[in-house]
């Protein structure tokens, strides 16, 4: 019967097959492909000692150099992603909020390994998606978890007398891809490496190439979670407007679909 109600009315198959089509496609999200080196902004947040964040690596990790990384470099709005474990040297090279900006004096580096997610809820610096940048015109924001034992208190530059504050917040900074056995302090301690052995969802590789053999696979993707934003409904276009999200129109079409059966007395014997 249904055979007969599609071929007796075209629109039917056609909206069918169109729901088809995104049903199929919708089921992995877009991340952003960023290259292994270039400019990002760069904020700081507290990570209290021996805490597990979204990567599941080792408690001992914390003790060393490492970052959040935005949602959609990441590669998963939970848990782990193809960014987990891996190290970026990240070197400041001007604030952002302030007028006039301050560029420091001095050049300050760190190698940070990724442990962490931070989300791309609202507006917030790591809200960037792959067709709109954050507010600071970057798709990248590294979230470093400072104070932290292993970074100097005063490894951000400040200028108190001009400002009158020393922290500015928000970073423009440069990051270069890093082999992290050779590069990031915690190499040298064994227990910082690796991901904790609990039976929960963890992947925090010594030392990520982009090989399938040695980086995460995207959590989300694989379990079909959607991006994890404030605004997950809609998706912000190129010029600043609203368009529906993938699951929106998805629903959309089920429902249309749904209704010309109705109608068409299919449903209704």
């Amino acid at each position: 019967m249904l055979s007969l109600l599609l071929c007796s009315r075209p629109a039917l198959l056609l909206v069918l097959v169109v729901l088809l089509f995104f049903s199929d496609t919708s089921c992995a999200t877009e991340w952003i492909q960023y290259p292994p080196d270039g400019t990002a902004t760069l904020t700081h947040y507290t990570l209290p000692d021996g805490y597990i964040a979204s990567c599941g690596c080792t408690g001992a990790s914390t003790r060393y150099p490492t970052a959040a990384m935005s949602q959609f470099a990441f590669g998963s709005s939970t848990a782990y992603g193809p960014s987990c474990g891996r190290c970026f040297k990240i070197t400041l090279l001007n604030t952002y909020l302030p007028n006039p900006p301050f560029f420091p004096n001095v050049t300050k580096s760190v190698v940070v390994k990724v442990t962490d997610l931070c989300p791309a809820g609202g507006n917030g610096w790591c809200s960037a998606t792959p067709g709109k940048p954050n507010q600071g015109g970057q798709y990248i924001n590294f979230d470093l978890a400072w104070p932290s034992p292993s970074i100097p208190d005063d490894f951000f530059p400040s200028n108190a007398a001009l400002y009158g504050f020393t922290d500015f917040g928000v970073w423009n900074v440069s990051y270069q891809s890093v082999d992290c056995l050779q590069n990031w302090a915690g190499a040298k301690s064994p227990a910082a490496l690796g991901s904790v052995d609990d039976g929960s969802s963890v992947c925090c590789p010594a030392n990520p190439t982009g090989s399938a053999n040695n980086t995460c696979p995207s959590f989300s993707d694989d379990n079909g979670i959607p991006p994890d934003t404030a605004s997950a409904a809609i998706t912000s276009a190129a010029d600043g407007s609203s368009i529906p999200s993938m699951g929106h129109a998805l629903l959309l079409l089920y429902s249309l679909f749904v209704s010309s059966l109705v109608f068409s007395g299919f449903l209704l014997g």
